[in-house]
């Protein structure tokens, strides 16, 4: 089983009439940096947007989508901000005050330790494998909830971001129900 590291940043946000955005900002891994965002839309389609076709391979070696749409995609996220721009969607998140993890974690903790805590606090799981057999740990170095923003696809504006109103179902764990934008290390284990 190999195991990689992927570093970077996670924004979330629902709208409210049921468009839900995860957004992968990804500034160190195997294939260089890259975005990608998985949306899901109103009538439980799970939509994946990228850049190239490597970046579109790479995530669905991952996750399970119902769509791949390939193309001229921008991410940009310091962890403060978040913006993308491209394939029909033009969205941006800000957040607020930050809360920081100031040290590092063996995979250990994050599964059995940090697990349930970050599932009490936010809803989100830390450990667990996706239906393609792929383990992941996810540690966060911070995390802000989102202040402000907004979205538009194709051209049509999806208001002021708000709670997560369903489920993508892309993976083993969902975002946050409220908008957050999370720097992290995901650590993956391929079988």
């Amino acid at each position: 089983m190999e195991l990689i590291r992927i570093r970077g940043s996670i924004s979330s946000a629902g709208f409210a009439d049921g468009n839900r955005f995860v957004v992968g900002h990804w500034e160190r891994s195997p294939i260089g940096p890259f975005g990608d965002v998985m949306w899901g839309t109103p009538d439980g389609q799970r939509v994946l947007l990228a850049g190239s076709q490597e970046i579109a391979d790479f995530v669905t070696s991952i996750y399970n989508f119902d769509d791949i749409r390939v193309g001229n995609l921008q991410t940009e996220s310091d962890g403060r901000e978040t913006t993308v721009e491209g394939l029909g969607l033009d969205l941006y998140l800000s957040g607020g005050m930050a809360r920081v993890i100031p040290f590092s974690r063996p995979l250990l903790f994050t599964k059995f330790i940090e697990r349930p805590l970050a599932k009490t606090l936010m809803g989100v799981e830390t450990f667990g494998t996706s239906s393609r057999g792929v383990s992941e740990w996810y540690q966060a170095r911070q995390w802000r909830w989102v202040k402000d923003g907004h979205a538009n696809v194709d051209g049509i504006s999806l208001g002021p971001p708000q709670r997560f109103s369903q489920p993508i179902n892309v993976g083993f764990s969902e975002p946050p129900e409220k908008p957050a934008i999370v720097s992290l290390q995901v650590a993956i284990k391929f079988p």
